[in-house]
């Protein structure tokens, strides 16, 4: 059996848990690498994912002896069989944030579960912590993102729009990864005070500020980035902003590390920025990895630890609405000593 199954059934035993459906498919990919429509079940004595016709060529080929997972088409299941699947099993767990009310009750019908228990926690844990071969593909993913950054340094000027810049993004990750890891924000001069804003067909100008939030995936590994730009000489107003965002960046860079308190990094940011009168709108950071916002989320009410091999993103910002914003972001491992910044483009105040 694979060391990640291997791990839900050791967890799984620990919460009086005889069985288990997963149905999100980021958890069965991290699973089992199977990447088709479906669902996973963790039995007694099986691992056993269900899926159609279209995809049993396709998931046979990948799954092997030692992954020790049966795949079954779902049409070959009789009514029988489903309502057997979890014979004897007391408590079977399912993922509360994703599984719909209608799917919860169709599943408890379907298989005839006795108590259905809220157990996503344990593949939130499972997944918060990378190993060697998640990290390698986040940090291959970072070295693509730093190479477009680099490319994007050459191509902005005035006369681009938004639409533009984001497209070439685009165009570079179908090119070197397997595309974008979400969808690419480029937000110039007033966009850049909305923290999601969506690119448009405003025209790049002389003297505008520019915030580019970016990443790309290999093998389902995310990235994650975001610098903000100046074409020409930034005012002082914006200079002031851009340098006082920087420092507490890399404050929470010096700060992170294995067993650090997530909400004592925070508030610290939190503390510096109402001093200055402003407002740290949305989360320090988030984890990273199969998905582009997983746990741990950095914010105040998170009182929970840091611990090595986590992957999380470190994104100050201001935004003062109508005029600009500015926001400078990192992917970054925690390590037993402190924080190795994955994402490594320059920040110091750049001007095109």
């Amino acid at each position: 059996m694979n060391d990640r199954l291997q791990a839900i059934r050791n967890k799984m035993g620990g919460l009086n848990l005889q069985g288990m459906i997963i149905a999100n498919p980021v958890n069965i990919r991290y699973l089992t690498k199977i990447e088709a429509e479906g669902i996973l079940l963790i039995t007694r004595k099986e691992n056993i994912f269900i899926t159609d016709g279209r995809y049993m060529e396709y998931v046979s080929s990948i799954i092997t002896p030692f992954d020790d997972i049966v795949v079954d088409d779902q049409k070959n299941i009789g009514k029988d069989e489903y309502e057997n699947f979890f014979l004897f099993c007391e408590n079977v767990g399912f993922e509360e944030r994703y599984l719909t009310y209608s799917k919860y009750k169709e599943y408890i019908r379907k298989f005839k579960i006795n108590n259905f228990v809220e157990a996503e926690e344990i593949l939130i844990n499972l997944r918060m912590i990378k190993d060697d071969e998640e990290i390698a593909d986040i940090k291959r993913a970072c070295e693509i993102t730093d190479e477009c950054f680099n490319m994007l340094k050459e191509f902005i000027h005035p006369g681009l729009t938004e639409k533009q810049i984001a497209r070439k993004i685009q165009d570079f990750y179908r090119e070197h990864a397997e595309g974008e890891a979400f969808d690419t924000i480029v937000a110039s001069g007033e966009n850049s005070s909305k923290p999601h804003a969506v690119p448009t067909d405003r025209t790049i100008k002389p003297k505008d500020i520019i915030t580019i939030d970016m990443g790309c995936k290999i093998n389902g590994y995310c990235s994650d980035m975001t610098r903000t730009i100046f074409i020409g000489e930034p005012t002082e107003e914006q200079k002031n902003i851009y340098h006082f965002v920087l420092e507490n960046q890399k404050k929470v860079i010096d700060e992170i590390r294995d067993g650090a308190n997530i909400k004592s990094i925070t508030k610290s940011v939190e503390s510096d920025f109402n001093t200055r009168g402003e407002t740290l709108i949305h989360a320090l950071g988030h984890g990273v990895g199969l998905a582009i916002h997983e746990d741990p989320i950095i914010h105040l009410k998170n009182d929970s630890s840091l611990k090595e091999n986590m992957v999380i993103t470190n994104e100050p910002g201001i935004y003062i609405p109508g005029n600009f914003g500015v926001r400078i972001e990192d992917t970054i491992l925690v390590t037993k000593k402190g924080a190795m910044t994955l994402t490594e483009s320059n920040k110091e105040c750049i001007i095109i």
